[in-house]
């Protein structure tokens, strides 16, 4: 192995870090690099490497997509990148992570260890085709009717590069009893007090004035979490617009089953009846946040 101040020997890292690492992979190949910088890369001038460890924390670093580029242009397809960042607050790990998705990695697992967090992610051959959605004003796509894709406005809940997480949070831990995703740490605190009071919500007014969703309906949903209804309420949803007021806050189903259910009841009878449908639904719900405190989570 080189001799100079980027390659380092494997005695430098923290066992328990080496420890968790091993859990995963074999740190020891031949092709493998560990690294104690966050520049210097044309010392890795080509893409032929099977791992980077770099034990350098990311917090300083001013452009962190780039470095994440950086080190995925070293990699070979599949390769692995493991990499630490302290967890003072200055950056959250959602962000960390999505931006790891949103640079085109999978990621593997991660654990914080002597205060530090350490991940390990997968290179894939496709970088992610989404965009960063920035500020406290944001849009988020989900499906409308006929499928078409609409913007809906909404307050910032979460950390950023949060949209990017979905399919990880899924896997990793599942749906609660709400259909929420479970122990979902993209959410802030403040992010939590919104969604409680569905201050989060207020700017989907306007989606209402444009047309796009209707006050009573089943709420707009990601292209990720669309894609675990069965195909015949994938098809119903489609028929309709989405409404602000779901029929969730009606019949408080506990399980995604429960939730499926529930929309396709009042699918149906709103394709039968549109109007009284929703009258009788809006009073229903109405009820139940007024007098039963009905919440989302």
């Amino acid at each position: 192995m080189k001799k100079n101040n980027l390659f380092m020997s494997y005695e430098i890292i923290d066992k328990q870090v080496l420890n968790y690492i091993t859990r995963y992979i074999n740190p020891f190949s031949s092709r493998a690099i560990i690294m104690d910088s966050n520049s210097d890369f044309d010392l890795l001038n080509d893409n032929s490497h099977r791992l980077i460890i770099n034990l350098a924390d990311i917090n300083t670093i001013e452009s962190v997509n780039l470095y994440f580029e950086n080190v995925s242009n070293r990699l070979t397809n599949n390769g692995i990148f493991v990499g630490v960042f302290k967890t003072d607050g200055k950056i959250s790990l959602t962000e960390v992570l999505g931006r790891l998705v949103f640079a085109g990695y999978n990621v593997m697992d991660y654990s914080v260890i002597n205060g530090r967090t350490c991940f390990i992610a997968t290179k894939k051959s496709i970088k992610h085709d989404g965009q960063p959605v920035n500020g406290i004003f944001i849009k988020l796509k989900r499906l409308g009717k006929d499928g078409k894709t609409i913007d809906v406005y909404k307050l910032r809940t979460m950390y950023p590069y949060s949209e990017f997480l979905q399919e990880y949070i899924y896997k990793k831990n599942k749906l609660d009893t709400s259909g929420k995703f479970k122990n979902d740490f993209r959410v802030t605190k403040i992010g939590k007090f919104m969604r409680k009071f569905w201050i989060d919500e207020l700017p989907m007014l306007f989606n209402i004035l444009k047309g796009d969703l209707k006050l009573v309906g089943v709420r707009p949903l990601s292209f990720h979490y669309f894609s675990l209804y069965d195909n015949e309420l994938q098809r119903m949803r489609l028929m309709v617009k989405p409404g602000l007021l779901p029929p969730f806050y009606a019949d408080m189903p506990k399980s995604l089953e429960e939730i499926m259910e529930s929309e396709k009841k009042y699918l149906t009878s709103y394709i039968n009846n549109p109007r009284k449908t929703d009258i009788r639904y809006f009073f229903k719900i109405l009820h139940n946040i007024l007098n039963k405190k009905a919440r989302s989570g």
